[in-house]
């Protein structure tokens, strides 16, 4: 038996229709809920030489890794960060790639109650200096690889709540080395308690303008997500799921932790230096992944490539999160493999909060899904009065007690930002900054972000529709829609486009995407403005910055004039 069945109480084929979901879907959990004791322990006992971790190096190094044999990990790890001070609340920020020890620190970690504290390892001196003194991290673990530790040994200084530093792989000069130290520790440790509502972890958001948020979840957060890896990642006894993401974001939790443990499937962990399409289409061909999810720009890669020259026969099921998805990728990927790429939406504040999640529950192309269950999903203007069928409004999740409160999952704050935490959650209702529509079945439709939408001659234009548009024609590898200043409309809608490979800018080829747009959707929405680029600009997890294309634009504007 899988164990979220143990909190949910039923088998997830157990849920036949969708009102049944709707009205039986529960999460019961006692107080004092902590995953490593409750659920990986309990994983340990039961089945302790089943596969829980499949780990590969950029360089082919192969590691397998036991339910038994990483709690056992962690139990080590635990004593070694009490032994180094680290105590209940502490903040210990990890910036770990995608390492194996990952697995048994975040453990630790929640075996003790520190709070875990995750960081890509493309952060900057600048951006050290931020994360460290914002969130006051008092210990600092990092790879040795991507020249993380010389980042921060140039933002030392700068970062005095840091009291320790540990390294693995090796000694370094300054550094705690801690494949030795957490190697030598006892594998005993007494429980420590905590209560569901403390803070086990700290996030900064990936969010596409300002400073990251620091985004904070309780110790009830994993049982947030067995809706994300045992329902709609449809991850398996037996398994292994492979997520693409860098464990210095919460998709990393999404995908590589928590609900695939739950389901009783393995993590395929791949530890690659640089996202190459048909690198990753051979590990899901000779690791016989059977579950996957990757953020929609990978898709867009991977579909370019011959599919045909790779077995990708043991794949049951497949999904995306991170963007919305573009129809197109859509349809060559199921030509192509036979599968279905199923969305989810959700944030860092969040955990799966719309999706299609069932057999049963086909996905419209284009669409987000339905609400998630457990989670009260409403379209609302700027009054927070939700809409009706076909009004674009704010994305808002409903958490007032008489609808069962706060869902599992939802974030608990800003840290240290109450006045943030109050403008964007209010009157029982968290504003997620994202806008959509419903249509009569129910079905959210994806607009943009709230600072995205662009208002041209009167309408109200989003950009993820004329993006999907520009994507189905092959001379478009990735796309930015924005708006640009116009005297008549007041802003014009501007496509920023990557091309494929073999095409050139050209005034003819901009014409034929104009007239693609027009015959696709509706015509107003055409680009007036087309610009070829090399790349666009992201954030440091892959998102597209529009707001960077929109103040480029702005700032060359005010040049000319």
């Amino acid at each position: 038996m899988p164990l979220y069945e143990k909190f949910t109480g039923r088998h997830r084929d157990d849920f036949v229709t969708l009102s049944d979901i709707e009205k039986n879907y529960r999460i019961t959990v006692d107080e004092g809920f902590n995953f490593a004791y409750d659920c990986l322990d309990v994983l340990a006992a039961e089945q302790p030489d089943a596969l829980a971790l499949l780990w590969l190096s950029n360089d082919g190094e192969e590691k397998r890794f036991t339910f038994d044999e990483i709690a056992k990990g962690s139990v080590r790890a635990a004593n070694f960060f009490l032994g180094q001070g680290i105590q209940k609340g502490d903040m210990v920020m990890l910036v770990m790639s995608r390492d194996w020890r990952y697995w048994q620190v975040i453990m630790a970690l929640h075996r003790i109650g520190a709070v875990v504290v995750p960081a890509t390892y493309q952060l900057t001196k600048k951006d050290f200096e931020y994360r460290c003194n914002a969130a006051g991290i008092k210990m600092l673990l990092c790879t040795p690889r991507f020249g993380v530790p010389e980042v921060f040994e140039d933002a030392e200084a700068q970062c005095p709540t840091v009291m320790r530093k540990a390294v693995f792989g090796g000694p370094r000069e300054g550094w705690i080395d801690f494949d030795a130290e957490a190697g030598a520790q006892s594998e005993t440790l007494a429980r420590i308690p905590n209560q569901n509502t403390d803070m086990s972890l700290m996030a900064f958001s990936s969010g596409t303008t300002g400073y990251p948020k620091m985004v904070w979840h309780d110790f009830t957060y994993p049982l947030g997500h067995i809706l994300t890896g045992c329902f709609w990642h449809r991850c398996e006894e037996g398994g292994l799921h492979f997520t693409i993401s860098d464990t210095g974001w919460l998709k990393s939790l999404w995908g590589k932790m928590y609900s695939q443990w739950l389901a009783g499937s393995a993590i395929f962990a791949y530890d690659f230096d640089k996202f190459s399409a048909p690198d990753i289409l051979e590990k899901l061909s000779r690791y016989r992944v059977t579950t996957f999810c990757a953020p929609p720009t990978m898709y867009r890669y991977i579909i370019k490539e011959d599919l045909a020259q790779y077995d990708l026969s043991a794949l049951k099921h497949c999904s995306t999160a991170g963007e919305a998805l573009n129809p197109e990728v859509f349809k060559v990927w199921q030509k192509a493999t036979g599968l279905k790429i199923f969305e989810g939406f959700g944030q860092t504040e969040t955990t799966l909060c719309c999706w299609t999640g069932f057999p049963w529950m086909q996905p419209r192309l284009g669409s987000m899904g339905l609400p998630a269950p457990g989670y009260r999903m409403v379209v609302a203007d700027a009054n927070g009065r939700e809409v009706g069928a076909g009004v674009t409004g704010e994305i808002c999740i409903r958490t007032d007690e008489a609808g069962g409160g706060k869902p599992f999952g939802l974030f608990s704050g800003y840290y240290r930002d109450e006045e943030l935490t109050k403008s964007v959650w209010h009157d029982d209702l968290y504003h997620t900054g994202d806008t959509a529509y419903t249509d009569e079945m129910g079905f959210l439709w994806y607009v943009g972000r709230t600072d995205d939408v662009i208002k041209s001659s009167g309408y109200r234009i989003g950009p993820f529709e004329v993006e999907s548009a520009l994507m189905e024609h092959p001379a478009v590898l990735e796309c930015a829609v924005t708006g640009i200043p116009d005297p008549d409309r007041g802003m014009a809608v501007k496509a920023t486009v990557v091309l494929t490979k073999g095409y050139e800018p050209s005034d003819t080829l901009t014409k034929e995407l104009q007239n693609h747009v027009k015959r696709v959707t509706a015509p107003y929405k055409y680009p007036r403005v087309v610009d070829y680029v090399d790349v666009l600009p992201k954030t440091i997890s892959g998102k597209i910055r529009r707001v960077e294309i929109r103040e480029q634009d702005k700032n060359r504007l005010t040049t000319e004039n």
